[in-house]
């Protein structure tokens, strides 16, 4: 006889020693329902554990998983605390709109994985003044630490002191962080033109970037300096994980530190942003910068979402913050005449953890033709935040 059981009920019953009974024959099958109006591929994940109690004997490397087809599908393991015991399994699900994909779990020691060349990735970058910098098959990312805000503070040229996010513009769903820095050094700023790749065109400076933190009071925006520490967490393949912690900054003196995610297929990067202050902050921010507000922007707080539009150089480029409706308290645009003070600023109350999602996308990567297409990538992503991908087992 069967049983279907979900995630959360699953865990349970084997935290109370409710395991599936191990037989030669028994195994696991999942099913992945997409409750919205449009075709998803996504990450999704479970606790690792109903798989290792399951598979006892079987190598972590030959557990592997199916689609409906029978075609072994990427996978995953996250080991958040590095102990040798992954705690999460990941795969890229394919759900149409409406519908119920399923797969199987199943050990097979003779298959090797391939490899690909999408991947999500990320990696602090020493021969670039010490830059973190995160990818996926759609985006890049990157910022900068304290070997950075250092030589900015000596007035080194070429130096940044900024907690402000840069984007790189990719038009390949490649990995290209180590194959640009490595061209960087050997020809510095390599990647500030476009190979046929892509490249950094934009300016970062002390705005907030694409999803930056602050506090703002008083018409004015709080920030830190560069990250101090960072923990890689996940490199990939498919969700990059890590962490970055900040000095003490503003007059609250606070302590940030962020887990930023990246997972394969997404224009958004997940921010988990921590704080902790010695006297209670007005608000949290975060924010687009508005460059020489020149662009466009729209805000939706009832949907929890705002949008940035602007040229650069020869093509256009969206960027845009997600969150959840209910945390956002305002949602401006702060003009100023000095140079990266204008940003289009969301605020929120004060509370740990806060999440956003910040994601961007250009016109040469063929993914949007106008503002109306990234628009509707962004109300896509509220919908995807509001409902996840619901997995369930089935085991036998």
């Amino acid at each position: 006889m069967k049983r279907i059981i979900t995630t959360a009920i699953l865990g349970l019953l084997l935290a109370n020693g409710c395991k599936p009974k191990k037989t030669e024959e028994s195994g696991f099958s999942i099913s992945v329902s997409n409750d919205l109006d449009f075709d998803r591929n996504e990450i999704v994940s479970f606790d690792a554990k109903n798989l290792l109690d399951k598979f006892e004997k079987a190598a972590i490397d030959y557990i592997l998983i199916t689609d409906s087809t029978g075609k072994t599908i990427r996978h995953q393991w996250l080991d958040y605390d590095k102990d040798g015991t992954p705690e999460e399994f990941l795969f890229m699900a394919k759900v149409a709109a409406h519908k119920t994909s399923h797969y199987k779990i199943i050990s097979d020691s003779s298959f090797a994985m391939p490899e690909k060349e999408a991947v999500a990735y990320s990696r602090f970058v020493p021969e670039r003044t010490d830059d973190y910098a995160w990818e996926n098959d759609k985006v890049a990312f990157r910022t900068y630490g304290p070997t950075g805000q250092k030589e900015a503070l000596e007035g080194v040229e070429g130096s940044t002191l900024s907690s402000g996010i840069d984007i790189w513009l990719k038009r390949t769903n490649k990995s290209i962080i180590n194959k640009w820095y490595a061209e960087h050094v050997k020809n510095p700023g390599y990647y500030h033109t476009d190979h046929g790749e892509g490249y950094d065109p934009y300016h970062v400076g002390n705005s907030r970037g694409l999803g930056g933190l602050g506090v703002f009071e008083n018409d004015s925006l709080y920030v830190s300096q560069n990250f101090v520490e960072y923990k890689t967490i996940a490199s990939g393949p498919l969700k990059t994980i890590f962490e970055l912690s900040y000095a003490p900054w503003g007059p609250y003196n606070v302590k940030e530190t962020k887990r930023i995610s990246l997972a394969l297929g997404s224009h958004f990067s997940k921010f988990e942003i921590s704080i902790e202050a010695e006297d209670g902050i007005p608000n949290y921010a975060t924010g687009i910068t508005l460059h020489n507000n020149q662009g466009e922007y729209e805000i939706d707080k009832e949907e929890g979402w705002i949008m940035h539009w602007e040229r650069i150089d020869d093509a256009q480029v969206g960027e845009g913050i997600v969150m959840k409706p209910a945390v956002i308290d305002s949602a401006f645009a702060y003009t100023s005449k000095f140079p990266d003070q204008s940003n289009l600023l969301v605020t929120t109350t004060p509370k740990s953890p806060f999440t956003y999602y910040a994601g961007f996308a250009w016109e040469k990567s063929g993914d949007v033709s106008s503002k109306e297409d990234w628009i509707e990538i962004i109300k896509k992503q509220t919908k995807i935040i509001a409902s996840p991908l619901k997995v369930d087992f089935e085991y036998h």
